[in-house]
């Protein structure tokens, strides 16, 4: 078992990020914001404009509108006192006119939409590649202080909220603001006293909707936390149902979950009634303004200040009015989403990245000579795991590590790998620095077989290959054969070719950790590192693996990893770390001979 370092919050599900929905600095993402959009500026300017004609055009309407409505009023009127008639020819043109400027308005919409569409597609596009990149040049110790959840919540929810409210809110803020702008102008020309009426509706609909977000803002938060304790609580019981049905825990998960659904529920409840009395109030209170200004745009009419249809249009516009009143508000909130999002998403990006170098030594040379010179190495500075480690081996030699659990052994071939930066002292490959070579060079010198197997969804051909791209089917299925995997292969459906799945269930453990280790084979390198390589297999898959092992580590420096002491008898040097030093150095019979530490740890495990 590997030992632990700092421990990590539980996870909570993707979903636990999105209810950090304020900015620390809004001002300064936004700017990042614009400056990541520095090749879109021209054409976001272009669907400005498109936006704004195709509101202006909407606007338009109903005061076009109310001049046919006028037309037709003055016809009828003048039929009945028999001095004429309605003019159809000026209501069809009339008519054909606002037509005429709704279609030019669905059309400047409509190339708004799909240049915003596209543009959103690719800045996201882009987004996404560029975090993925950034996630493979971030040294271990970011992932230390960060869950899965939270780095997976980064590309998918952050990007996703960024992606939808760029595209909607930015456009619908432009056209919401110019709607606004241009009724009040078209309501102005109108009638100023009628104008007046309908913008104290404004206030009292603010405080209402004030109202009701204090007392829901409350609940939709809690409803947002439970939300990621609910989907918690789901991702442990998939993750973990066998162990759930080992332990005959489902009802104890059952209870909890039930706990926190009933949160989840009530919260979500309240938030929702709150939210949903907004609409039908508000509506009570615009239907309250249009029979104000009916009446007194009745009044106005029968004094022969307004025209029957400046009424038509007045009433109209006051409908549109309030309307988009209320999508700023919406907007700013997405866009306030928007931005925490982003923060989050360029946080990450602007995180420090992990320094490869650009040495010019021959990594093709190495021969495996590895030292530590008084290496002192902690994931918190303050408590070091590693405190003096010093060892010279020389190539070809097959060194083990053992020791109790968090001892340091799964540290030690860490920082070999330079996956961290040392606290003080070196470590030197041939008697060079590893801070010297490149650190993607130097990685290749390395074959690396864990604990914990890892395989992704692919065939098995791929997943063996995986340790060298351009290996032939030949070498794979060689590599295979030392691993003592080619027959376990070959009676697998599809044999090479059998896909395996995302969650590694078609395959047994043993299996994973066999095909890992022909992996490791395929990638032939100068130095072997074995991490508990042979934990997940039966005692006679071992010997065979074992077999294969000392096929493999020959001529090669070679650092094993174990607990089962049985593995290592035959090592050239065992090292026995005991918190955070070598103890004990020797070969098997020197260390019993000791009868120290290593002597303990040996016969403990053959104890009855």
């Amino acid at each position: 078992m590997k030992e632990r370092r700092n421990p990590r919050p539980m996870r909570r599900g993707p979903m636990a990020m999105a209810s950090q929905d304020r900015a620390r600095d809004f001002k300064g993402t936004v700017k990042k914001i614009f400056k990541s959009l520095e090749g879109y500026k021209k054409v976001i300017f272009i669907v400005f404009i498109f936006a704004m004609l195709s509101t202006i055009f909407s606007i338009i309407g109903p005061k076009i509108l109310g001049n046919a409505t006028q037309e037709i009023f003055t016809g009828i009127v003048s039929k009945l006192n028999n001095a004429g008639g309605i003019n159809f020819g000026k209501v069809h043109r009339i008519l054909l006119t606002c037509l005429i400027l709704y279609i030019i308005s669905a059309i400047c919409n409509y190339i708004q939409s799909f240049i915003m569409a596209t543009i959103t597609q690719k800045y996201t596009y882009k987004l996404r590649t560029r975090l993925s990149n950034k996630l493979h040049k971030l040294p271990f110790k970011y992932f230390d202080s960060k869950t899965n959840g939270e780095v997976l919540s980064i590309i998918t929810n952050d990007v996703d909220t960024l992606q939808m409210s760029f595209n909607q809110a930015l456009t619908q803020l432009i056209t919401s603001i110019t709607t606004v702008i241009g009724v009040l102008v078209m309501m102005l020309s109108i009638n100023v006293t009628m104008t007046i009426v309908a913008l104290l509706m404004i206030p009292l609909s603010s405080l209402f909707m004030m109202f009701v977000v204090r007392h829901s803002q409350k609940y939709f938060a809690r409803q947002q936390d439970y939300l990621a304790h609910v989907n918690g609580d789901v991702e442990e019981m998939l993750g973990g149902h066998n162990v759930v049905k080992a332990f005959n825990a489902e009802e104890s998960m059952l209870n909890n979950f039930e706990k926190n659904n009933q949160v989840l529920y009530e919260a979500s409840w309240k938030s929702q009634f709150l939210a949903g009395l907004m609409h039908p109030i508000m509506q009570f209170i615009s239907n309250l303004g249009y029979v104000v200004i009916a009446i007194l745009g009745g009044y106005y009419a029968m004094k022969g200040r307004i025209t029957v249809g400046n009424i038509q249009s007045f009433i109209a516009y006051t409908k549109n009015f309030t309307q988009p009143i209320s999508q700023i508000a919406q907007v700013m909130n997405q866009i306030q989403a928007m931005v925490a999002a982003a923060e989050r998403i360029f946080d990450f990006l602007e995180e420090e990245e992990e320094v490869f170098g650009t040495s010019k030594l021959d990594i093709s040379q190495v021969e495996g000579n590895v030292e530590f010179r008084h290496v002192r190495f902690g994931y918190d500075p303050d408590h070091p795991v590693i405190k003096d480690f010093s060892i010279k081996v020389k190539k070809g030699q097959k060194v083990a590590i053992v020791g109790p659990t968090g001892a340091g052994k799964t540290t030690i071939v860490k920082l070999l790998m330079h996956f961290y930066n040392l606290d003080d002292g070196q470590i030197l490959i041939d008697g060079y620095n590893i801070d010297d070579y490149n650190i993607k060079d130097l990685r290749k010198t390395f074959g690396m077989v864990l604990q914990d197997a890892w395989l992704y969804s692919g065939t098995i051909f791929d997943n063996l290959r995986y340790g060298k791209l351009d290996a032939t089917k030949e070498e794979v299925i060689e590599a295979a054969k030392i691993a003592n995997i080619d027959h376990f292969i070959r009676t697998l459906p599809d044999g090479y070719n059998m896909v395996i799945d995302e969650e590694m269930t078609n395959i047994s453990q043993g299996q994973k950790q066999l095909l890992t280790i022909a992996r490791a084979i395929l990638a032939n390198s100068k130095i072997l590192i074995l991490d508990e390589a042979t934990s997940s297999v039966d005692t006679r898959t071992e010997l065979l693996i074992q077999e294969a092992m000392d096929k493999l580590m020959k001529g090669r420096t070679s650092f094993i990893i174990a607990h089962r002491l049985s593995t290592i008898v035959n090592a050239d040097m065992i090292l026995v770390m005991q918190d955070g030093d070598v103890c004990e150095v020797g070969n098997h019979e020197e260390l019993l001979k000791k009868n120290g530490v290593y002597a303990k740890l040996y016969n403990s495990q053959f104890e009855n």
